[in-house]
């Protein structure tokens, strides 16, 4: 396979946006990559002339022409208002696409505990610390998008020993190790794409959690998930998924049990948290970073 990877530059004020379009319409997300030379928590600004570079990628097949295109019009919309240079397109190997990125994953440290270190990196994390070894491929979930971070941070304070999880759209698998390093008894992970299944199941034996972690692949119903309720349903994907799935989502959730629900855009806010209470799932927090927001809501006894 090859990939196209769309590049542009931009002020820094306008990398919030111009990343939410590259990661609605590209594959796995955004690239960022900002001038460094200073450090903001001693005080120090950045450089006036502040710029970032923000890269997607596109597998190139049927899809790649029309998503390339709602990028193109997205961008020249945000370029109305700010001046920002023309998509710069490159064609990728598969091989030259899966190292380009590589060198934007860094260790990275989630709350309280948790450490999420690529599999091609060596880090030796101190013994109170929740090592994932993490090699994403070519599915979402490395823990640096905001969405990934806040469901994370969710997970260690909401999974208890022996905690049963259920998760839709596993991506990377980064939630579901997650759960199952921070105690769960058993966990299972369904997700829809066969290249992130793939992704997901050698992430589960990397971590040595297949013993509680089951990989399917497919989606809500699954044929191979019966009627069992959990302690604990994850859904970092999208609102419109989220709000279509809530009446399936609730009835997987035991009674006193709760939903992290991520992927949203703030502006969708309100729609998910109305088909979440029309559900019996009663809210109780619900976080921010930049323009996403997760929720935490639990179902109601009875």
């Amino acid at each position: 396979m090859k990939w196209l990877e769309l590049s542009i530059s931009a002020p820094s004020e306008y990398v919030e946006p111009l990343s939410h379009i590259f990661y609605r319409y590209g594959h796995g997300g955004t690239v960022i990559e900002q001038e460094g030379g200073f450090n903001p928590d001693e005080g120090e600004l950045p450089p006036v002339s502040y710029n970032a570079t923000l890269k997607t990628y596109l597998p190139i097949d049927h899809t790649t022409t029309d998503l390339r295109n709602r990028i193109d019009i997205a961008v020249r919309l945000v370029a109305h208002f700010s001046p920002i240079t023309e998509l710069h397109e490159r064609v990728l190997e598969e091989s030259e696409w899966a190292n380009s990125w590589k060198k934007h994953f860094k260790v990275l440290h989630i709350g309280r505990s948790l450490v999420i270190c690529p599999s091609w990196l060596t880090y030796k994390a101190d013994t109170s610390k929740i090592m994932i070894q993490l090699d994403p491929g070519m599915a979402f979930g490395t823990g640096h998008h905001p969405t990934t971070k806040m469901c994370l941070q969710f997970l260690e304070t909401n999974v208890n020993p022996s905690s049963t999880v259920l998760e839709l759209g596993a991506g990377s698998g980064i939630l579901s190790i997650a759960a199952a390093k921070l105690g769960a008894s058993h966990v299972n992970a369904i997700e829809i794409e066969s290249m992130a299944v793939k992704a997901c199941k050698e992430n589960v034996a990397a971590n040595k959690v297949d013993s509680i972690v089951n990989v399917f692949h497919g989606s809500l119903p699954h044929e191979e998930i019966g009627p069992d309720t959990y302690d604990l349903v994850v859904s970092n994907i999208s609102a419109k998924i989220i709000m279509e799935k809530s009446a399936l989502l609730a009835d997987y959730i035991t009674s006193g049990g709760a939903l992290i629900a991520s992927g949203i855009v703030k502006e969708h806010r309100l729609d998910v948290e109305q088909a979440l209470i029309a559900h019996h799932l009663s809210l109780i927090t619900v976080t921010e970073d930049g323009d996403w927001i997760a929720l935490l809501a639990f179902k109601k006894p009875g």
